[in-house]
């Protein structure tokens, strides 16, 4: 306990608290949200992260800080603090400069995906390759009414899902990768098939509107993949699937910009983790490992309660 109040006792340690609850943000990224040097800044998280109050998830160069359970009496309290953090009068301040620092990091994505859309397909599989993946991915995928792609990209896999369901509807933030995928499904003659402009937080589907969901390379370019993963539980009905393939964790650090990647990868029990605290169960985690300097890929499944 007294280790925990010495390193609440301080304006700045409250306000890094009060951003990090619910994001999960680098050390640059929290100096230019707080206004101060980035030494004072790590000077704070170090005294928070040794009480318990912070984790940080180290990926390549970059340190990620978020709100912690390694301290158990904060965690009692949490619920209770959070309340009254939102007293502080930098806290409106304080939560307009995150959206921003996660804004800017899909802006980054956007340009990136809209500049290289025509030459992604083969861009991402010179520069990054994976194992051969579709099969089994598409194994998990149920048949239903209602199948939502998220990061349709330039429509390769829809093609395949529209065997899945009666209707498939693919989503993308980026118009230019639309054009390919539209020009993808018309060469191909896919029926049924529709395409819709909109971002992975704020997907263009009503609530309960999908029967399942899948997500392929999509989560390691998203700026805050828990958000991205609660709302699709949102347009889920209830016992909807969603079925995920990403890159398990690795230190290709060079990805981040050469491939727009925001996170390097995953670790099963991170998306596990993730996954149940969105409000999803039935959690099946698959690796299918990698060989000749490929990366390994995590394949998901999963339920929602």
């Amino acid at each position: 306990m007294l280790e925990l109040f010495k390193a609440l006792a301080d304006p700045c340690r409250l306000r890094l608290v009060a951003v990090l609850l619910n994001s999960e943000l680098t050390v640059q990224e929290l100096t230019q949200i707080m206004g101060m040097g980035q030494s004072r800044i790590s000077r704070h998280l170090k005294i928070l992260a040794e009480a318990g109050v912070l984790s940080v998830k180290r990926q390549g160069t970059w340190s990620y800080y978020r709100a912690g359970e390694q301290n158990s009496f904060f965690s009692a309290i949490r619920p209770e603090f959070e309340r009254a953090l939102e007293q502080l009068p930098e806290r409106r301040n304080d939560l307009a400069a995150v959206a921003q620092a996660l804004e800017a990091r899909r802006r980054r994505s956007l340009e990136f995906f809209d500049r290289h859309a025509a030459q992604w397909d083969e861009l991402s599989r010179t520069l990054l390759p994976v194992p051969e993946y579709q099969e089994a991915l598409l194994a998990l995928v149920p048949e239903v009414p209602v199948l939502l792609e998220i990061g349709v990209g330039t429509g390769t896999l829809m093609a395949q899902l529209a065997g899945k369901a009666r209707q498939v509807i693919g989503v993308d933030h980026s118009p230019a990768m639309l054009v390919e995928a539209r020009r993808r499904l018309v060469q191909d003659g896919v029926p049924g098939a529709e395409l819709r402009l909109g971002e992975m937080t704020h997907l263009p589907i009503a609530d309960g509107g999908a029967g399942c969901v899948v997500a392929n390379m999509v989560l390691h370019h998203a700026a805050d993949p828990q958000a991205v993963l609660t709302e699709i539980v949102r347009v889920l009905q209830p016992q909807g699937t969603v079925v995920l393939a990403d890159l398990a964790r690795h230190e290709q650090e060079w990805a981040r910009e050469q491939l727009a990647d925001q996170w390097l990868g995953f670790e099963e029990d991170e998306l596990q983790a993730w996954l149940e605290g969105a409000g999803l169960s039935d959690v099946t985690i698959e690796r299918a490992t990698a060989a000749n300097g490929a990366e390994d890929v995590l394949l998901v499944k999963a339920i929602k309660r």
